[in-house]
């Protein structure tokens, strides 16, 4: 099968007939060109150049495919090469870590300034991303990638009028994970939501591993303490749902449960996020994944003073 896949590269694409699994693998490394970019309907976000600094270290959205490549370089590399996502011969192939909604996304990034090249001189390297995606961009795709995992109509609809905010894709490069790193990224994060105004953020969030009931604790802490109830609620798609109350309550150790929570979960949780109804196994990524759900409204009151309500704290 690869062997054919491969063999398709010498063709001529418009030789190649409609359903080959070959075009169908690398439309979404075809999307991000200038052209196609544009008639897709991406274009350069009016944000201010840069979002913000610390140090060498600069947050910004993307300008152009080149960015946008570099980000997916960086996705592969985390994903794929340092945790368990299995690529496929395309992935493989590119090393980069791409799909059909990367050309209608906002890609937030973190450029080390004074990262070095092979050669010694200077050379600006991508060591932090988030994808974002608005619902009209999810409108013309047909849905949202969460979508794909959760049930988000209910919650949707409930909301008419709102804007919302998908948030995904996020990693950073090993030697960069530090509080830094991650606040300037929510820094960024800040700035979109104002310059949008967006009323509420969401997106997938993950535990490394596939098997829920190894994650126990975790999950039914977050099933029986911070699970969106009421206009906030979602779940999971029937047949992706994964029961996330593996314990009862009694059972469950708060602060034992804390300590087994990814970064990225605790830091939702800190912001005020609350999480979908079931859970959902990635085999592909080798994951356990969770909604999050964050409206604007509810964000903690402290974490705004942190990064000051208008994000003065990383100013550029």
């Amino acid at each position: 099968m690869a062997f054919d896949m491969l063999r398709g590269l010498r063709q001529p694409a418009n030789q190649l007939p409609v359903d080959h699994p070959l075009l169908s693998r690398l439309s979404p490394l075809m999307l991000i060109t200038g052209d196609t970019v544009r008639r897709f309907g991406w274009k350069q976000d009016h944000l201010a150049e840069s979002l913000g600094r610390s140090g060498s270290l600069e947050v910004r959205l993307a300008r152009g495919p080149r960015e946008i490549w570099r980000a997916q370089r960086l996705r592969y590399r985390v994903f794929y090469q340092e945790m368990s996502a299995k690529p496929d011969v395309i992935a493989r192939m590119f090393r980069r870590d791409a799909d059909r909604y990367d050309a209608a996304c906002d890609h937030l990034l973190v450029i080390d300034h004074a990262a070095r090249g092979r050669f010694g001189g200077l050379k600006p390297k991508v060591v932090g991303t988030y994808r974002l995606m608005r619902e009209g961009s999810a409108l013309r795709l047909g849905g949202f990638y969460t979508q794909s995992e959760f049930d988000l109509s209910g919650m949707i609809e409930r909301h008419r009028g709102m804007r919302f905010l998908e948030l995904g894709r996020s990693c950073v490069l090993k030697p960069y994970r530090t509080k830094k790193t991650v606040e300037l990224l929510w820094h960024g994060i800040w700035a979109y939501v104002r310059h949008h105004r967006i009323d509420a953020m969401f997106g997938c969030a993950s535990f490394d591993g596939t098997d829920p009931n190894a994650l126990a604790l975790p999950l039914s802490f977050l099933h029986h303490h911070a699970r969106a109830e009421g206009e906030w609620s979602a779940t999971a798609r029937p047949e992706r749902h994964v029961a996330m109350d593996r314990l009862p309550i009694e059972q469950v150790d708060a602060k034992a449960a804390l300590k087994l929570l990814p970064p990225l979960i605790k830091g939702y949780l800190r912001l005020g996020a609350r999480f979908g109804s079931g859970a959902v196994v990635d085999k592909q990524f080798g994951t356990t994944d969770v909604l999050v759900i964050v409206p604007v409204s509810a964000i903690d009151r402290r974490y705004l003073d942190y990064l000051g309500d208008e994000g003065q704290r990383y100013a550029a």
